[in-house]
């Protein structure tokens, strides 16, 4: 019975999420760790990405039938009715809201108010069905988390919170482009309008090489404003071109495509994975002087 409540909030999903958010926590804190405030941070945005998911199951369960990777989830099988999990999903984003509200500030909830309803609503019930930049708006949806947990520190939007956001946007893109390579006979049997399917393959090639060139400036802009350190401009450098050499490999002739879009999908993962570790790390000991943003 547990296994099934577990199954529908997407743990690998949940599992990533973590990683980032404590990424955007630690650098905001420089050293200084208010350890009940991580746990709460942590702990209510998995609640409500728990929540995001378990809700996304029940909107995506006639489209998740046509595919292959998905067509085994609980709310596909009947193993737990839509009912379930949209109380179930309902449950986890009020206890997830309430601790973030309660232990951070109006800032950080408003950014995971804002990450949710695009996941849940525009998203989910919508673009992802009708657009094919419908990972355009995923991808500011699934940028919210290191920006949620570098907010509860510093409790406001500085120009820090702006770069990871539009970091952790432009890294959704290629990684997502790669899924949808790979898994494009999936997507097609669902009518997902995604890139490779909607425009063609050889679009989303070229996509993918911008994404990552333009995120691979954007990821620099940490230490280039004061935020980290050279030890994490050595890792940005080293991961994005790594992943940009990578991606450019996809116009080799003869390149069996699906197998070099699950070796973009998985750099993709190494590079954020260790991104977030680096600036979690080498953050910078005092503050930049830099913009704030009011909310």
């Amino acid at each position: 019975m547990i296994r099934r409540y577990l199954k529908v909030t997407k743990p690998g999903i949940i599992a990533g999420n973590l990683i980032s958010v404590a990424g955007g926590f630690f650098l905001a804190a420089r050293g200084e760790i208010d350890w009940p405030l991580f746990m709460a941070t942590v702990i209510g945005l998995s609640l409500v990405v728990a929540s995001g998911c378990a809700i996304n199951n029940c909107i995506d369960r006639d489209i998740d039938a046509r595919m292959q990777r998905t067509r085994n989830r609980v709310t596909v099988t009947g193993e737990m009715s839509p009912l379930a999990a949209m109380c179930h999903g309902l449950l986890l984003g009020a206890m997830g809201f309430a601790l973030l509200t309660v232990y951070t500030n109006a800032v950080s909830v408003a950014f995971a108010a804002l990450g949710y309803g695009v996941y849940v609503g525009l998203y989910s019930l919508y673009m992802k069905r009708r657009s094919v930049y419908g990972t355009m708006v995923g991808a500011l949806s699934g940028a919210v988390p290191p920006v949620v947990g570098y907010c509860a520190v510093t409790g406001q939007c500085d120009a820090g919170a702006l770069i990871l956001l539009v970091m952790f946007c432009l890294w959704q893109m290629p990684h997502s482009y790669a899924i949808a390579i790979f898994r494009f006979h999936d997507y097609e049997s669902a009518n997902i309008p995604v890139l490779p399917v909607a425009k063609g393959i050889t679009k989303a090639k070229r996509h993918i090489v911008l994404y990552i060139a333009v995120f691979s400036l954007v990821t620099i802009l940490l230490p280039l404003s004061g935020y980290t350190g050279a030890a994490f401009m050595v890792v940005a450098c080293a991961t994005s071109l790594w992943w940009l050499a990578m991606a450019l490999r996809g116009y080799r002739q003869g390149i069996d495509i699906s197998g070099w879009a699950r070796q973009v999908f998985a750099f993709s993962i190494v590079t954020i994975t260790l991104l977030s570790i680096a600036m979690a790390l080498d953050f910078s000991a005092a503050p930049p002087e830099l913009l704030v943003v009011s909310l």
